[in-house]
């Protein structure tokens, strides 16, 4: 919120009802209780909601979004609320921006992570300039992030509720997506008081389920997805362990993961192994013992900055780090090496780290995320 009394709540010096605001409307109660917020606070709301994907069965699968049920929801928030809503279709840019690259990432043995590829490229690229379009002052979201004014502009940290934080999947969005963007669910304590705004309203969504998988993956089976986007992917080959020496068959190296345990057929043995590698050349799923998953070196490339400052001029930097999504920020050491390249040291070891995964950047000192990028095998 602006601590300026002279602005309306986001941020602009006129009243909400001379601030035209794009609200994204992904069909679920976050999105759906920002609108309405907006709404009832005058602004001028339009709701937009972007068809990414047709994928039969999920079209009324729950944990989902931007399929058809989902889009139903959007449209009867509009009509609730009384704003107009459009429907884009956006299938064949989310095909080539995001679910082709998914397909290819897996199939090269990386873990991808598509929803953050989804916001860069679709949501905070085209659905922002189709906001401009319209004459928008801004666009807003229903993500748990904050967004706050500094000495040189707007800011990105983390959400009050850090169970619910988004930050690592919003790490790519540049300085001047942020100037436009607006998240007004960022500073609320908890989703609780989400879902209490939406019962409110009296909105149909107030308690629909929050999306669990990937939106264009049914039930979470990966596999089974790239295996249909590209046929014959799933070739079987050899699990070896990191002598070369072979232990065990798979049915294809796009069914594992790196750190995976379990489900690799090969039991009987003393000590327990992992994926420690993925040969897709090879067709090789290379398994030893839990201590070669750790690392401390992470090589980036894609580096997206919004700190302050160059990102190469400024050298040398104590950061705090994500590696995965699900772990907190570990103390780091940022070594630029070009405008778009970086080298991450960890200072304590971490177990996993997979190439197509990002590395978030923090502000050891405050709440503040500084960019990021995206974990690769290096030269």
């Amino acid at each position: 919120m602006p601590l300026d009394p002279a602005l309306n709540s986001l941020g602009f010096a006129k009243p909400p009802s001379e601030t035209r605001v794009v609200v994204a409307m992904s069909g679920g109660v976050d999105s759906s209780v920002v609108a309405a917020m907006l709404a009832e606070e005058g602004y001028d709301v339009v709701g937009v909601t972007l068809q990414l994907y047709d994928h039969g069965a999920a079209l009324a699968k729950k944990g989902a979004c931007c399929a058809g049920r989902d889009i139903h929801d959007a449209r009867r928030v509009a009509e609730e609320m009384g704003f107009p809503h459009y429907v884009l279709d956006y299938e064949n840019t989310f095909k080539e921006a995001v679910i082709d690259e998914f397909a290819d990432s897996y199939l090269a043995g990386a873990t991808p992570v598509p929803c953050i590829r989804c916001n860069e490229r679709v949501k905070f690229k085209d659905l922002l300039e189709t906001a401009k379009d319209l004459d928008a002052d801004c666009m807003a979201t229903g993500h748990y992030i904050q967004r706050m004014m500094g000495s040189d502009g707007a800011e990105l940290h983390c959400a009050a509720d850090p169970t619910k934080d988004q930050s690592y999947f919003l790490f790519s969005t540049t300085q001047e997506q942020l100037d436009f963007l607006r998240f007004p669910l960022g500073h609320h304590p908890s989703k609780d008081e989400t879902r209490k705004l939406a019962a409110k309203y009296g909105l149909s969504v107030a308690d629909k389920p929050d999306s669990q998988d990937i939106c264009f993956v049914p039930n979470g089976n990966y596999a089974a997805v790239i295996e249909k986007l590209r046929p014959g992917a799933a070739e079987p080959g050899e699990i070896v362990d990191i002598d070369g020496n072979a232990l065990g068959t798979h049915k294809g190296v796009i069914h594992y993961t790196i750190g995976q345990r379990r489900g690799l057929g090969i039991g009987g043995l003393s000590d327990p192994l992992y994926v420690v590698k993925l040969d897709v050349d090879a067709k090789q799923v290379v398994v030893g013992p839990k201590e070669l998953l750790a690392t401390r070196r992470v090589p980036l490339r894609e580096i997206n900055w919004i700190g302050d400052g160059g990102f190469l001029s400024g050298g040398e930097r104590e950061i705090a780090v994500k590696v995965r999504s699900t772990r907190p920020p570990t103390d780091a050491v940022l070594r630029p090496i070009s405008d778009t390249e970086a080298e991450v040291e960890l200072l304590v070891a971490e177990e996993g780290v997979s190439p197509g995964q990002a590395c978030v950047f923090y502000d050891p000192k405050s709440s503040r995320i500084l960019g990021g990028g995206w974990i690769w095998r290096g030269h």
